[in-house]
């Protein structure tokens, strides 16, 4: 604790220098866990949970929403194959089928059907008995009004679709607090698809046991039909379809070294000017009773504080960021939160603590290289 204290006195000696390398290690940390929070994000969406049982069927050979068209009475087909739970058609529409950080998706579903398919939805403001009643009633995930500042009441309109939101909904899945829900044969009329055509259907099979020969078996059954599909895992879907968003992401990684790597540069700087400015102070010290040791932990200690106060400001104000900000990124319809996470949030802190462990090793060593009486006499 002396140590420490003693450390905190000499950072506190030098204000300004101390708050410049503070405020430039945060700098770095942001980039660093911003960068973490998509590649964190993408993994949540993309990964697949062992209780997994939901299969997506799409029109074969197709990507974009725009282009999946299947006619809605395959539905009652597809109920009919042994394993299946549940089916819901839906109808997307889209701004945007590219990558794209601004992406608006209305999802039309069945008002009857929503609640009992996704029972997980909870609707936080307005009301589900609106959203029944109305035709052109919708409810907007957490996530989008918040982006867009919609709230009960307020009318909507984007894609040629215009919308009353009577509800805004929260949900385990990241693609509802995403969206937007309306009925299915408004959003059919008010995207000019046409009644009795929808973009995929979602279903939930009986056990995870049932995801592959379930989706062979729907595609067998309309292997010879006009519109023949390909069913998939949702998140092997998602996985699929998002791979623009995938590369994009995977080359901030490089990002993120960058941020590290400038964090421990600066740092090592930073703490290396202070051991040269002290000099004869350190060689007093010695003479008091610290040894090598001592002063090597004490430079470590110093390190290690300006890493972690850099290291706590840059990931909280990451975090504030990103939730004043709710970015979304999507592709081919499906959105993607961007969300930090109490385990991004510990990893840079982890980080910063370790950068400046790092860049105090060699400042350290050079506090204690001269001889006591050279260092007397700077």
């Amino acid at each position: 604790m002396k140590f420490i204290s003693l450390a905190l006195k000499n950072i506190v000696r030098h204000k300004l220098r101390s708050l410049l390398t503070i405020l430039g290690v945060a700098a770095g940390m942001f980039l660093y866990s911003a960068v973490e929070t998509m590649q964190h994000s993408l993994d949540r969406a993309t990964r697949t949970a062992a209780a997994e049982n939901v299969l997506v069927v799409y029109r074969e050979n197709r990507f974009c929403p725009t282009t999946s068209r299947l006619p809605e009475h395959y539905e009652s087909t597809i109920r009919r194959i042994p394993g299946v739970k549940e089916v819901i058609p839906i109808q997307i529409t889209v701004n945007n089928c590219g990558a794209s950080l601004d992406v608006i998706a209305f999802r039309g579903v069945p008002p009857e059907a929503l609640k009992s398919y996704n029972p997980q939805l909870e609707v936080i403001a307005g009301s589900y008995d609106d959203f029944t009643s109305r035709s052109d009633a919708a409810l907007v995930g957490e996530h989008f009004a918040s982006r867009r500042g919609l709230k009960p009441g307020d009318t909507f309109e984007a894609v040629g679709v215009k919308v009353q939101v009577v509800g805004i909904i929260r949900s385990d899945s990241p693609q509802d607090n995403n969206v937007a829900y309306v009925h299915l044969p408004f959003l059919q009329q008010a995207s000019r698809i046409g009644l009795g055509i929808v973009t995929q259907f979602n279903v939930k099979v009986e056990t995870p046991d049932d995801l592959e020969p379930v989706a062979a078996a729907i595609d067998e059954t309309f292997r010879s039909d006009q519109q023949p599909t390909n069913t998939r895992p949702e998140q092997a879907f998602f996985a699929e379809t998002a791979r623009q968003m995938i590369e994009l992401i995977s080359f901030t990684r490089w990002l993120g070294l960058g941020a590290v790597l400038a964090v421990l540069g600066l740092l090592a700087n930073a703490i290396l000017l202070v051991v040269r400015g002290r000099v004869k102070e350190t060689a007093i010290f010695q003479t008091l009773g610290f040894n090598r040791w001592h002063i090597c932990l004490l430079v470590v200690i110093e390190g290690l504080v300006l890493g972690l106060a850099g290291g706590i400001l840059g990931v909280v104000a990451a975090d504030i960021f990103f939730r004043w900000k709710s970015f979304t990124l999507g592709n081919e319809g499906l959105t993607l939160a961007l969300e930090t996470s109490p385990q991004v949030l510990v990893n840079g802190i982890g980080v910063a603590l370790l950068m400046g462990a790092l860049a105090s090793i060699y400042p350290a060593w050079k506090a204690t290289s001269k001889p006591l009486i050279q260092s007397l006499n700077a």
